[in-house]
Parts: structure tokens; C-alpha cells; sequence
């Protein structure tokens, strides 16, 4: 069973989505690949209490590593990808080449980069943290200047 609550955050509001009382997803407003509001279930905040806490610790600067149980939905390539942007540090970033090299298949940075697209669960499944080969600023379903500025959070010279 799925139930979904939104909260604002200082990047817009933030939909979270939880299937059995598991996070399976966080959307942003106007976010690419972002499912159909009607398959999130009904609106109950009370499964989101900890996923809301964790969060609000990390906009503030305080909160470097979430522990949160995650059901990520996807392909087993995909999933493979969504662990590896979990293993990228707070504050630091890595290509998408980086990744398919840590995956072990060099060839594979553009799978990368449709896998890391279709991350179901921004911000906390850090695929802000992946840049382009020569350290631009790459796609981000969530828009560029949001990605930029939870960087700049990360950083710590975008603290709200």
C-alpha cells in the first residue's frame, strides 16, 4: 500500500512517497521522470516522520549521511547505479565515467546518466552529486539551479 505526504523544504515543496511504510520516492516540483500524482496513494503523513526529521537536519547543515530504509524500484542496473551515487560522500562529486568505472564497465557513462535520471529518490539517493567528465553541471531532473544550490549546501556556502 503506498501513501504519500508533501512538505516544503528550501528547494520547493517536496513530495515523499512510501510503499508499506518504506520510502520509495521524493519528488520535486516540475521534476523530469516524476510518476503520476494518482500512483502515490493516499495523503498520511505519519510513515514520513523520520525520512521529514532527517531531512530537515540535512537542510540545516547538520545531517551528512542518511540512515533511512529505502525500497528502490528499478532495473537491477539501475539499482547498481542508485548504490553507487550512495557511496559519494557529503560535499564531494563524481562523473558519470567515475561511476561506470566503480561499476566496472568504463563503456557504460551514458547508462549511468539515464539510470542516475530515473532516481526515484532525489536528494537522499544523492544523484545531485554526479557532474559531467570535465566537472560541469550536468542534467538534473529536479533543474539545474537546484542542483547547484544543494551543492552549494553541501559546500557549506549555501546553508539556509
Amino acid at each position: 500500500m503506498k501513501n504519500h505526504t508533501v512538505t516544503d523544504s528550501p528547494y520547493g515543496p517536496l513530495t515523499l512517497v512510501a510503499e508499506d511504510g518504506i520510502l520509495c520516492g521524493l519528488y520535486m516540483e516540475d521534476q523530469r521522470h516524476r510518476p503520476p500524482e494518482e500512483t502515490f496513494g493516499a495523503r498520511d503523513d505519519a510513515p514520513f516522520a523520520e525520512a521529514l526529521d532527517q531531512l530537515s537536519a540535512y537542510f540545516d547543515g547538520e545531517l551528512k549521511e542518511f540512515t533511512l530504509e529505502l525500497r528502490l524500484n528499478g532495473t537491477s542496473f539501475q539499482r547498481s547505479v542508485w548504490d553507487q551515487l550512495r557511496l559519494i560522500p557529503y560535499g564531494e562529486t563524481r562523473s558519470y565515467g567515475e561511476l561506470a568505472e566503480a561499476l566496472g564497465n568504463p563503456q557504460a557513462s551514458r547508462a549511468v546518466g539515464l539510470a542516475n535520471g530515473k532516481n526515484p529518490i532525489g536528494i537522499i539517493v544523492p544523484c545531485h552529486r554526479v557532474i559531467g567528465a570535465h566537472g560541469g553541471l550536468t542534467g538534473y531532473g529536479g533543474g539545474l539551479p537546484r542542483k547547484q544550490r544543494l551543492l552549494d549546501l553541501e559546500r557549506g556556502t549555501g546553508l539556509f
